[in-house]
């Protein structure tokens, strides 16, 4: 594993604020306007997202959680024993512990995650409940290059473990790219176990991404207020509302804040207009068919093995090995 190279790696770390300004800017600057999905998660943003994994029209986590707990033996099988194991976007580790409790003498394991605080406290426990596999965190943005650490132990393949249905946050084209180098650090004879939202009812989409509770809402304009805390803007949030909608035609889910007045928002020697019913995108979500998943993977060099399901069909786990 030493010397490869994925997206992100460094020893726990806080990221750049520098990076975030730049992109804030570069964001409301083009047209459409957007924000990156991937500031979502800083304290306050990942315990929203914890409370919106608990909600009941959220299905993703809960079936995930059931599709890995009832198919953790077979899955297990599949990835085989003495694995180094690569978690990208983890969280707080509750998928992967369901994980390795079934794997055979894991050899490593390296979480990715841009959260410091939830990587922080996966660590711990992980390295309190498995004494004997190494741990070796990463406070990263995994889609940023960086060489992965080098484990103490050999491990006799790579299996990079992507859980969640975050792969539906990039446009198609890049996810292809993404997978792409997700290929080169699984190596030769290395695999893929991914988490992928599949097409359902547009109602079912919809509810789960403007929850009642308004959870989803807090977490989307939590957002906003992050680029008022750290980077001294003045947006009111008051003037700002959430919307998710699912395109059909684009098999994705698009998320929005929509400013209700006209306004000026200032920061950093900047000022930006906004429009009264203007939007910032902040996320899209892409929703595949089985096929739609394998058939993308399968142009990057990954085989297709099993997909791994519940009784509606909500959600899939897949796992592909690499061809080269």
């Amino acid at each position: 594993m030493a010397g490869d190279s994925l997206t992100a790696p460094q020893q726990i770390s806080t990221l750049e604020s520098s990076d975030f300004l730049a992109d804030v800017i570069a964001g409301f600057s083009s047209s459409p306007r957007t924000l990156p999905s991937k500031y979502f998660y800083d304290e306050r943003g990942a315990g929203l997202f914890q409370k919106i994994c608990e909600l009941p029209e959220y299905y993703i986590t809960r079936t995930e959680i059931d599709i890995l707990d009832r198919n953790r033996t077979e899955i297990a099988s599949h990835l085989g024993p003495n694995i180094g194991l690569i978690g990208l976007g983890t969280g707080a580790g509750t998928k992967t512990r369901i994980l390795i409790e079934s794997l055979k003498n894991p050899a490593v394991y390296i979480p990715v995650d841009i959260s410091e605080k939830q990587l922080r406290e996966s660590t711990a426990l992980f390295q309190k409940i498995f004494p004997d596999m190494e741990v070796l965190p990463v406070c990263a943005d995994y889609l940023q290059p960086v060489v992965l650490p080098t484990p103490n132990h050999k491990a006799a393949r790579n299996i990079v473990y992507f859980p969640g249905s975050t792969i539906g946050n990039f446009e198609p084209d890049e996810a292809m790219e993404f997978l792409g180098r997700v290929a080169n650090v699984c190596r030769k004879n290395g695999g893929l176990l991914i988490g992928v939202d599949l097409k359902k009812d547009q109602r079912v989409l919809e509810a789960a991404y403007n929850d009642r509770a308004g959870v989803t809402a807090q977490f989307n304009l939590n957002l906003l207020e992050r680029v008022n805390r750290e980077l001294g803007a003045d947006f009111d949030l008051d003037q700002w509302r959430h919307r998710a909608i699912y395109n059909s035609s684009a098999g994705r889910v698009e998320m929005y804040l929509f400013s209700d007045i006209d306004q000026f928002v200032h920061f950093d020697e900047h000022k930006f207009h906004f429009r009264r019913g203007e939007k910032i995108t902040t996320e899209y979500s892409y929703k595949y068919a089985p096929e739609e998943f394998a058939t993308l993977a399968g142009k990057v060099g990954f085989e297709f093995v099993r997909m791994w399901t519940d009784d509606a069909r909500l959600f899939g786990v897949f796992y592909f090995v690499t061809t080269t």
